[in-house]
């Protein structure tokens, strides 16, 4: 009995730190995004070349949507608003990347296996799932969404 009381309160003091986590993954997310965005956008022609190689349709306007998505998913991530909204076009992202480029590599980061590209997608998940948290404009705005 004691330690179930115990328990709870324990619990109650890792709610009060869920907004912190939720914020410190949203930026996480946000500061990787950006750097794929960057170089995509630094280097569009060699993009819309690897994404024919890759056989995607239409490299040349899924290159420029990717990569605008990813800008997108950078600036609304960070304020944490639309956080659900754009969650699930990073998800795909994710998720179209690990079948394409990664997952033939294996798991491991190092051997530029699916391993980055998976936390992401179960990060994005969670936001998509739970919301972006207490400290975010989607909190501020649309309380309880």
């Amino acid at each position: 009995m004691a330690f179930g009381k115990f328990y709870r309160e324990y619990a109650r003091l890792g709610e009060y730190a869920q907004g912190i986590f939720y914020l410190g993954m949203r930026l996480v997310l946000a500061v990787g995004f950006s750097e794929a965005a960057r170089m995509k956008w630094e280097a569009m022609p060699a993009v819309i070349e690897w994404f024919g190689t890759l056989g995607y349709p239409v490299p040349g306007f899924l290159a420029y949507l990717v990569s605008s998505v990813e800008v997108a998913g950078v600036v609304l991530l960070t304020l944490g608003l639309f956080t659900r909204l754009i969650a699930l076009p990073l998800m795909i992202i994710m998720l179209v990347a690990i079948v394409t480029v990664h997952l033939h590599n294996g798991f491991e980061c190092a051997s530029n296996g699916f391993e980055i590209p998976l936390y992401f997608l179960m990060m994005l998940g969670m936001l998509f799932s739970s919301g972006s948290g207490r400290y975010s404009l989607d909190h501020l705005f649309f309380k309880g969404v």
